[in-house]
């Protein structure tokens, strides 16, 4: 049934990720197609183009590109990994935490405002430190730990002068003194797969910004978590981030829809990429009538 299905991998760059991806697709005697997103256009007057797909995982390395691609699809009838409400959640800090809100998972005190004076306000009712965040990155890209007053209202200007849409919502975050480490953990298709502490003497733990991987056992309550934060946002094929906050125990700190394994994969000695194309193709066999 598998070679009967023909499947769409969405791609910005070839990746180790990507590579094992492809790996694991002709592995499994899979159809599929590399699609460029550098390359390709949507012809909106020809979705029967894009309709032999029985489903697209999407791995663009731009948001905008990825969460555009995958509206169209999903417009389309074409079921995609993940979906265009998925990406659009998870891609948005904000979004992501009020979700969160609304499912009651425990996460950092966050706030936002629309303009500097406002922003200002909040980060004082807060209380210093606190963290200032794009609403969509990924890296640990544009974070900034703020001690004071002066280093508030000086990033606070930068971002307003920046000028962009992104930069006039202030997303603001408590400082979380965490023990040097937080936890990302694979979530595919409602199953915790694998778990990896990203330690760094930085506040910054990303392996993007130096951060080592170390194996982190699943306990009951890092599963119950990150299954809980994943079906928050809608399911699919995730990366959960927890943090040990000193006085509430675990929290979750984001979600990113789109995840880097490099470290993860050959640390775990879990085939990732191989789950998630049989996720895909899952998804994909729903869709298919033999």
């Amino acid at each position: 049934m598998h070679r009967r299905l023909k499947i769409g991998v969405l791609y910005s760059r070839v990746r180790v990720e990507e590579k094992w991806i492809f790996g694991a697709l002709e592995k499994r005697g899979i159809d599929y197609d590399r699609l460029d997103d550098r390359a390709i256009h949507f012809d909106l007057n020809c979705p029967q183009v894009w309709q032999q797909y029985d489903a697209v995982l999407e791995r663009s390395i731009s948001f905008n590109s990825g969460l555009y691609a995958l509206r169209l699809l999903n417009a389309f009838g074409v079921p995609t990994v993940n979906t265009a409400q998925v990406a659009e959640i998870c891609g948005d800090k904000l979004m992501t935490s009020a979700m969160f809100t609304r499912d009651g998972i425990p996460q950092p005190h966050n706030a936002t405002a629309f303009t500097p004076e406002a922003a200002l306000e909040a980060i004082e009712a807060m209380g210093y430190p606190v963290v200032l965040k794009p609403v969509v990155g990924s890296w640990g890209r544009l974070l900034a730990k703020v001690n004071d007053r002066d280093a508030a209202e000086a990033v606070l200007e930068h971002k307003a002068t920046l000028g962009s849409a992104q930069h006039s919502v202030f997303y603001i975050q408590e400082y979380i003194d965490k023990p040097g480490r937080d936890i990302r953990v694979i979530v595919i298709g409602g199953n915790v797969i694998t778990a990896m502490y990203r330690k760094s003497e930085h506040w910054i733990t990303n392996t993007a910004r130096g951060g080592e991987g170390e194996l982190c056992p699943i306990t009951p309550e890092i599963e119950d978590l990150s299954l809980r934060a994943a079906a928050s946002v809608g399911g699919g094929v995730l990366a959960v981030d927890l943090v040990e906050h000193p006085d509430r125990g675990l929290i979750v700190n984001e979600i990113n829809h789109t995840m880097e394994f490099h470290t993860m994969q050959p640390l775990s000695g879990v085939d990732i990429a191989g789950e998630i194309v049989e996720y895909v193709v899952n998804v994909a066999s729903k869709e298919y009538v033999q």
